[in-house]
């Protein structure tokens, strides 16, 4: 593995919403982060809540963040699960970060929080996404028109699912040739 994950600190204000801005362009209509210090100290506080987790992704190499991971509205009890929302940095897209840095997440979430599913909800056009899910194997289950409200349009999506079952056997599968 080339990467690693982290939680969110406070002192990561200044990388984190320099590289938000600056990848505000490869960002939307996908996903809108935080752009103001006030954005991410409200960020933190979320990522606080039991209903959250939050991950940054960093490079080995340099401590850099890459990308975001959280798993947001995390129910115990029946369900057992969470979202799965995520964004690259500009100049890390097509490295394969995005898709070790959720295998990490996803060994985290089904191991160490012990949870049994994760949906990730992608919208049609977001191609990326969508070869990443089918890259981790993450099953596609159906489709919510104007599911979720995003940059303050409903959007359609795709509902993809992975359950902790079909991801055990799987940890560690990826090449581990790049540490």
């Amino acid at each position: 593995m080339r990467v690693y994950i982290r939680e969110p600190l406070i002192s990561d204000v200044k990388e984190y919403v320099d590289k938000n801005r600056a990848s505000m362009e490869m960002h939307r209509p996908w996903v809108f982060p935080a752009t103001t210090p006030a954005g991410f100290r409200s960020y933190c506080e979320y990522m606080k809540l039991p209903r959250y987790e939050g991950f940054f992704i960093c490079r080995k190499e340099d401590d850099a963040i890459v990308g975001v991971v959280n798993l947001s509205e995390i129910i115990r009890g029946a369900l057992n699960g969470a979202f799965v929302g995520y964004w690259l940095y500009r100049g890390y897209e097509g490295l394969g970060y995005m898709t070790e840095g959720l295998s990490l997440v996803f060994d985290q979430a089904f191991g160490g929080l012990g949870l049994h599913r994760l949906e990730v909800n992608i919208q049609p056009a977001n191609t990326a996404s969508i070869a990443l899910a089918n890259r981790l194997g993450i099953l596609k289950e159906g489709f919510s028109p104007k599911y979720l409200k995003i940059g303050g349009e409903w959007r359609d999506h795709e509902r993809w699912a992975l359950l902790a079952e079909d991801w055990k056997g799987r940890e560690g599968r990826l090449d581990e040739s790049t540490d």
